[in-house]
């Protein structure tokens, strides 16, 4: 075994590593960026080299500054994690030319496999089951739409050398590929130095399974099972389980089988994923890619196995061979695992950049594997998971009601999260019956997005809160806001944000019990913009703070509640459902932070790769009028309606920060 390895990582992935290591006794070495150097996976090894600027391009992606700390620490071998250079074929010859251990399969087959044409070719020859489509050298745009019209629509673009659901394009129909093909050429160009693409038949509702495996590079794979990951949102997983639910006996044989066979083909060693598309309608699996590498969402394959699969990679790559064969491997139960992403739902689950002010994890019902901590920032420089929160049960429907209980736990303020989400997805019904498929979310929009506004409930919580960090003294009347009159009852006045205006909240206290009144858009303010007021709301409320849980019954009803400064609000957290309430200013209004009208503003940190149109053109509603890259995906800002494009006030290549105005736009007259 080896006596020391360096990690070629970050995040939790790093921390994962290091925790296996640490028991098997093997010292750990990290790597760190600018922007890591406070970072948990710093402390979570034994030693730590900086290596560059916060870039991954300038630190975690240049191998020769890895090579240079192994050598500097002494470090015999080195585990890659996922992402970065896990499946960098020339790293893995590199480390081989430097005498320092790759803890993965060999570079031949990186190379071959990290193709998705040559390893479809390679899987062909192998007699796995491969989906229709084209593969070929020519890339021009006339090749693939004759290749599209020959499998017909709808039709998957997919990069060759991609992963992660990047540089993938869903094509309908023939008059949408060309544009499709060149956007996706750019951002796999960006992303993998690699423009080059395959076309395949892309099947409306299919499952997305994959198949666990352990190579021991000697001819011997055994696999682990399968999982299925068919929830994802722009090709990318969002939720996660082992076994797969609802697989015919036969059709799971199968599909083992075919992961096994692949593995043998490439003389496979270490760990790796080989996906599949299973197409329930037909009762048909077909190959997609195999992932040469450790994938996110292992954890769910170690509960339902009782395996550590990094303790595998080690012992194999220390050439110790598998630790278990196939008819010792042995599944009990089930498992999920729920991505924690930084990213905002429902604006596209575009991510979302900063500091973790708020971060409680549900660490005692849940394994947590995370490599961020509260006061930490979500960068634009890396993937913005926060953490996995995976869970474990007998049966399906404990595990999946175990996840839900972990995710009404799971609390984050400072930025936006897919918390909700994740919680909506767990409880709905169809998932609940295990019926999924890759377009799961896209069909159950209405219900996963749904959100009830705010109400009693959060006005009280927000209301107990706010007096809680006043520290309000009842008996004082000098520290009344207003309305103190001797010998009459006192009156709390507070400005609350009530569907985008300022509404006063009015509390009268009767022993324990608050008298509540809201005013809906203040009833002046109303009347000035010649509007009726709205009807006051009139509840009762009572609540005390236990332990930073305020448990609260609003006219007789009892809950508990949580509250964290978010930004310049409140986020109000019940069960898993959080809002955001403001206590404004009546006089200097709530619309400061819009942006000002006809202009349009950069979402978050990035660079302009595209101008879509020029200065004077008129544009319809909805169509680009530029493309950023940030977090290493394209966004398109497109127009809100119609009118003309006054300036545009960046060039492609020009890196812009979030807020900063893009373009000014005018609406037609």
């Amino acid at each position: 075994m080896f006596k020391k390895i360096l990690i070629a990582n970050r995040g939790e992935i790093a921390v994962r590593v290091a925790r296996t290591a640490r028991r098997m006794g093997v010292a750990t070495v990290a790597v760190y960026s600018d922007a890591d150097r406070n970072a948990p996976h710093v402390r979570a090894c034994d030693e730590a080299v900086h290596i560059g600027p916060s870039a991954a391009a300038e630190s975690y992606l240049v191998a020769e500054k890895i090579i240079d700390a192994c050598k500097k620490t002494g470090a015999e071998a080195v585990h890659p994690g996922y992402g970065f250079l896990s499946e960098n074929a020339a790293f893995a010859e590199a480390l081989d030319k430097a005498g320092i251990v790759f803890i993965g399969p060999t570079a031949e087959t990186i190379r071959v496999m990290g193709s998705k044409s040559a390893a479809k070719d390679l899987m062909e020859a192998a007699n796995v089951p491969t989906t229709p489509g084209y593969q070929g050298e020519d890339q021009s745009v006339e090749t693939f739409k004759r290749e599209a019209k020959r499998i017909g629509y709808p039709v998957l673009l997919k990069a060759t050398a991609g992963g992660g659901g990047k540089g993938m394009r869903m094509v309908a129909r023939e008059e949408e590929l060309e544009d499709a093909l060149v956007s996706a050429q750019r951002e796999a160009k960006s992303a993998f130095g690699d423009d080059r693409f395959l076309i395949e038949k892309y099947v409306t509702r299919a499952r997305h399974v994959e198949v666990q495996i352990f190579g021991d590079g000697k001819g011997e794979v055994v696999h682990m099972f399968e999982r299925d990951c068919s929830v994802q949102r722009r090709h990318q997983k969002v939720i996660e389980e082992a076994p797969a639910p609802d697989l015919p006996a036969e059709t799971r044989a199968a599909l083992l089988k075919a992961g096994v066979d692949a593995g043998k083909a490439v003389n496979y060693r270490g760990a790796g994923t080989v996906e599949f598309l299973y197409d329930a309608e037909n009762d048909a699996v077909y190959f997609m890619e195999m992932n040469t590498r450790l994938q996110v969402e292992h954890p769910v394959s170690e509960l339902i196995t009782g395996q550590d699969f990094v303790e595998w990679q080690l012992r194999i790559a220390a050439g110790e061979g598998l630790p278990l064969t196939q008819n010792e491997v042995t599944e009990t139960g089930h498992a999920f695992e729920a991505r924690l992403y930084a990213e905002n739902p429902n604006q596209n689950f575009a991510p979302s950049i900063g500091t973790l002010t708020t971060l409680a994890l549900p660490a005692e019902t849940a394994r947590i594997d995370s490599g961020v901590e509260e006061g930490q920032a979500i960068t634009p420089f890396y993937d913005p998971m926060i953490a996995k929160i995976i869970t474990y049960g007998k049966t399906r429907e404990e595990a999946l009601g175990a996840m839900r209980a972990a995710l009404s736990e799971t609390r984050v303020a400072g930025l936006e999260t897919n918390a909700a989400f994740l919680h909506a997805l767990a409880a709905e019904p169809d998932f609940i019956a295990g019926e999924v498929s890759t377009k799961f979310i896209e069909e159950h929009e209405e219900a996963l997005f749904a959100k009830a506004p705010a109400g009693p409930k959060q006005w009280a919580a927000a209301a107990l809160w706010k007096r809680g960090t006043h520290a309000s003294n009842d008996n004082d009347p000098w520290d009344a806001l207003v309305g103190f009159r001797l010998n009459r009852p006192r009156h709390e006045v507070m400005w609350i944000d009530h569907e985008g205006k300022p509404s006063l909240l009015r509390l009268s206290k009767d022993g324990d019990i608050f008298n509540a009144t809201l005013e809906p858009d203040a009833s002046a303010a109303a009347r000035r913009e010649g509007r009726e007021p709205q009807d006051p709301v009139r509840f009762s409320f009572a609540g005390a703070v236990d332990d930073g849980a305020m448990r609260l019954s609003v006219d007789g009803e009892d809950f508990t509640a949580f509250a964290a400064p978010h930004n310049d609000k409140l986020r109000v957290w019940i069960g898993a459902d959080h809002w955001e309430l403001a206590f404004p200013d009546p006089l200097a209004g709530i619309s400061a932070h819009h942006s000002s009208e006809g202009s349009l503003t950069a979402p978050m940190p990035g660079v302009i790769t595209v101008l879509s149109a020029k200065a004077g053109d008129t544009v319809e509603a909805g169509k680009p009028l530029l493309v950023m890259e940030a977090m290493k995906m394209e966004h398109a800002i497109k127009a809100p309606f119609d009118g003309v494009i006054k300036a545009y006030k960046f060039n492609p290549g020009d890196q812009v920060k979030d807020g900063d105005l893009l373009v000014e736009f005018e609406e037609s007259a």
